[in-house]
């Protein structure tokens, strides 16, 4: 599971940083999509996807749909593919964007 802090409305869209929150600490991601009819969290979703180099397909909501801490369930291929999407998560997460 991942947990990320969602900032809606950024003026543009990034993804790194970290943000101790109420599940452990978050990977950072703003998006330039409102907090409206679940749009940003969409937009999170995608985020991560695109972040870990996966379809965003195996990025699904687990807890937080109306909050800006949520939990994502991330499935990661198996091998060499799945060892590099977590090195790329570990690089964003110590990355600045608060």
């Amino acid at each position: 599971m991942v947990a990320v802090r969602v900032k809606p409305g950024a003026s543009r869209a990034r993804i790194g940083g970290h943000h101790d929150g109420p599940h452990g600490p978050a990977l950072v991601v703003a998006v330039t999509a409102r907090a409206v009819d679940g749009q940003a969290t969409e937009a999170a979703r995608r985020a991560v996807a695109d972040a870990f180099g996966l379809r965003a397909s195996a990025v699904a909501l687990k807890t937080g749909a109306a909050s800006r801490d949520k939990l994502f369930v991330v499935e990661l291929p198996a091998g060499a593919a799945g060892d590099a999407a977590l090195d790329r998560f570990s690089v964003l997460r110590a990355g600045p964007g608060r």
